[in-house]
């Protein structure tokens, strides 16, 4: 069976018609969703036949919309019947369109902050590798420093079993995030860059994460200098993706 076929199993089991997700759909939701991601991360899609699957939240956190080539996933607590009346269907591009994410938000009291590059990358074997000096941030430490760095602070909120690891006044924070997946985002002290480190911090949370796990960072476009880091370091394209949250005040990779 396909990750598609599955997440639209999942789909029919949780209920095509319920006008929004409970706490009873969401751990069907996150296995449907995270099929879909670990089918994109070994490079096996989905046909880019147009289809938009709608699924519940995979958590009471975590609601949004990714895209693939030609398919998208929109998890959210909305009816799909209203979902699918939002999206013109020779509209590929809809899912992720301003006009839809701030119906989508508006509807479920939250806010969309901006579209992602989503890309991700193997992990890698062996220990880190030597040279960059990384301390471990203590976990206690991490619910306690003052000030708590803003990259910081956003994962403690968005994301589970935070770790986080500095060097050079930058840092490395590694999470789990949407439906279960292993994410990263590093954060360079404005006077260590332009000399590698970005790449360095990148490609070392591959050797952080569990052999055989994907690693994902979402990226804004914008930030020319973070994609070259990410892609140097292994990350490739597969998609884009904008989360819908209720705080606004973070900030991106």
């Amino acid at each position: 069976m396909t990750a598609t076929e599955s997440a639209k199993q999942a789909r029919a089991a949780i209920g095509a018609q319920r006008t929004s997700g409970t706490p009873a759909d969401r751990p069907a939701a996150a296995r449907a969703l995270a099929a879909v991601l670990d089918a994109a991360a070994a490079g096996h899609f989905p046909p880019a036949d147009g289809t938009v699957l709608v699924l519940p939240q995979p958590s009471e956190r975590d609601a949004g919309v990714i895209a693939l080539t030609g398919y998208a996933v929109v998890f959210a607590d909305a009816d799909p019947a209203w979902v699918t009346a939002q999206l013109p269907p020779d509209d590929l591009s809809a899912p992720l369109s301003a006009s839809f994410l701030q119906k989508l938000g508006e509807r479920l009291g939250i806010s969309s902050h901006s579209v992602d590059m989503l890309t991700c990358a193997g992990s890698l074997p062996g220990p880190v590798p030597e040279g960059l000096d990384l301390t471990e941030i203590e976990t206690p430490e991490l619910a306690t420093a003052a000030p708590v760095h803003p990259r910081l602070a956003r994962a403690l909120r968005y994301r589970d079993e935070v770790r986080a690891f500095e060097t050079a006044g930058s840092l490395l924070i590694l999470g789990r995030g949407v439906a279960g997946r292993w994410e990263v985002s590093v954060e360079v002290n404005p006077a260590s860059r332009g000399r590698g480190l970005g790449v360095a911090l990148a490609t070392t949370a591959r050797h952080l994460v569990p052999p055989g796990t994907p690693l994902w960072a979402q990226i804004a476009p914008g930030n020319a200098a973070s994609v070259r880091a990410f892609l140097r370091a292994g990350f490739r394209p597969v998609g884009a993706e904008a989360l819908l949250i209720s705080d606004l005040r973070w900030q991106h990779d």
